[in-house]
């Protein structure tokens, strides 16, 4: 499957989880999170350290998620992302982004193995749905 048909069987789904979403609105993980929500879809944050971002409840990980997940975008460093890889795997989530700088050699070798399909090594979700730092939220 070419990068174009995996981008566009990732967005073709209704909802997604944002692991390494922050409460800080200069990290990557928020404006991820905010980028999915400006465009109108359900996403739900991750991170075992933030109760709340942006007004929802995040989830500690993958499995506590409260409803089924077409994608998952990763915003972490490379060596967490490889857990993530793994945690998706036995979830039996098959889509994965992983935002510039949250992918390794280690990370794409296993989701690999896995059969995962994955997105990763430039594109970045806020260009590809487009995100405005000034647009609010709905």
């Amino acid at each position: 499957m070419s990068l174009d048909d995996r981008i566009t069987d990732f967005l073709s789904g209704a909802s997604y989880a944002v692991v390494g979403a922050s409460s800080s609105r200069a990290k990557y993980g928020n404006k991820v999170f905010r980028c999915y929500l400006q465009n109108g879809r359900t996403a739900w944050p991750v991170n075992p350290r933030e109760p709340e971002i942006e007004g929802q409840l995040a989830f500690p990980d993958l499995a506590t998620l409260p409803g089924p997940v077409h994608g998952v975008s990763i915003i972490t460093p490379p060596a967490t992302t490889e857990q993530i890889v793994k945690q998706a795997a036995v979830l039996g989530l098959r889509r994965l982004w992983m935002q510039p700088g949250a992918e390794s050699p280690a990370a794409l070798a296993l989701a690999e193995e896995r059969g995962l399909s994955v997105i990763a090594g430039g594109p970045c979700i806020l260009v590809t749905l487009g995100y405005s730092e000034s647009a609010p939220l709905p």
